[in-house]
């Protein structure tokens, strides 16, 4: 099932769970605006080359529209309006003023040089500048961009509109962006597993992991598990997976990938299939790269108790039932990985009042709102007597729902 029709599918669960009026469900699903545009660039050698770029705009009934922007060869805009609509059901169950949206450029990064990615990323912004702003679709960084994306878009809006440091989130700290904000969806999904484990008695230190995906999210969840007692017994990405039942060294793998970039090369570990990751024994398995990895084919033989979803919708339907059969808890993503979203509201909030905070004081916060999610959650799951994931969207959807109705729609 494609990531589109799980986040329909999850999403109407929750509008009957709710009582949804089926004209205000409707409502909600469509998404507010959808744009499609070319962009054509001239390459370094001179000959011109044409990508299309999207923008999903989803809904912005609780405030301005918040997402990435990613840049990969399989940008579609099925994908697109999944991961807008996701937004906001993300930014909902963290309570923070947003709605959501979603972007992207059907292009592979690395085929491309510095200079070619800034003029593609100043035509793509050139295209859609008067439909983003600080209070109506605020971008930021995801799969292919990062903070120098960032920048670039901050400096091509800004020749339209005057400076505008919040127009985006996830730039350089010498733009304006918020001490914290890359190690943020990381921390976040260990805040995520600290609420569900504290709440069942337990402790980090107690469990062993594996990381699937070893990309921005899946280091800074690696080394906050190290840093708090956890055994990382396996973890993966592009360039290989390794494995060490007596727990590996994080901060050498952390310094080993700097230097050399391949996982396979690291002398502390073992190397192992890489296609074995997911199923390999732990208790705690946080997949954190792209969606759909844990499918009815691999669900079975799954020997983890719980599954944090770092990465966006990486859990097909049919395997979230098949693992709730065996009695393995997930976390779901809208609530896992929000911690991104939630400091880039920070930092959107210290841009507009041209005030900063220090990186204590946004790890504190970013606690408080990640804990205050997970009780939340807890409750709609003990009104609705439903799962994790559907006490998540069912707390979502109803915010929406509720701003939606109060702001004057009419059924």
């Amino acid at each position: 099932m494609n990531a589109l029709a799980a986040t329909n599918r999850n999403f109407q669960r929750a509008a009957r769970i709710l009582g949804l009026d089926s004209k205000l469900e409707k409502s909600l699903l469509i998404p507010f605006r959808e744009i499609k545009v070319e962009c054509t660039i001239p390459k370094d050698d001179g000959t011109l080359v044409s990508y299309v770029g999207f923008r999903i705009q989803h809904d912005n009934a609780r405030g301005p529209m918040k997402g990435g922007i990613r840049y990969h060869p399989e940008v579609e805009p099925d994908e697109v309006n999944a991961l807008a609509q996701l937004m906001t059901w993300k930014t909902a169950v963290t309570d923070i003023p947003y709605g959501g949206a979603k972007g992207g450029i059907g292009c592979n990064p690395r085929d491309l040089s510095i200079s070619e990615l800034e003029r593609l990323t100043r035509v793509f912004t050139q295209k859609i500048h008067d439909l983003i702003g600080v209070q109506r679709d605020v971008p930021a960084p995801d799969m292919g961009t990062n903070a120098q994306t960032m920048a670039w878009i901050l400096d091509e809006y800004s020749k339209f509109h005057g400076h505008s440091p919040a127009v985006v989130t996830g730039k350089p700290i010498d733009l304006g962006g918020s001490l914290g904000r890359e190690a943020a969806t990381g921390l976040g999904v260990i805040f995520a597993t600290e609420a569900w484990l504290a709440d069942n008695g337990k402790s980090i230190s107690d469990h062993t992991f594996v990381i699937q995906g070893f990309g921005n999210v899946g280091t800074w969840a690696a080394k906050s598990l190290y840093d708090r007692g956890g055994k990382v017994v396996a973890v993966s990405d592009i360039t290989g997976a390794i494995r060490n039942p007596n727990g590996i060294d994080i901060p050498a793998l952390l310094k080993h990938k700097e230097t050399n970039g391949n996982l396979t090369e690291f002398q502390g570990a073992d190397v192992m299939d890489a296609d074995d990751v997911l199923t390999h024994e732990c208790d705690i398995l946080i997949p954190c790269a792209l969606g759909g990895v844990i499918s009815k084919e691999n669900a079975a033989d799954i020997r983890a108790k719980l599954v944090v979803e770092a990465a966006n919708h990486p859990t097909d339907p049919e395997a979230h039932e098949i693992l709730s059969k065996k009695g393995v808890t997930i976390i779901p993503d809208i609530y896992a990985n929000a911690g991104g979203v939630t400091v880039s509201y920070f930092e959107w909030v210290q841009n507009i009042q041209g005030f900063m905070w220090d990186e204590e004081k946004v790890n504190r916060e970013l606690k408080r709102y990640m804990s205050r999610a997970f009780l939340d959650i807890k409750a709609m799951c003990k009104i609705h007597e439903c799962d994790l994931r559907m006490g998540a969207f069912s707390l979502a959807v109803n915010r929406v729902a509720r701003a939606t109705l109060l702001r004057g729609w009419e059924a």
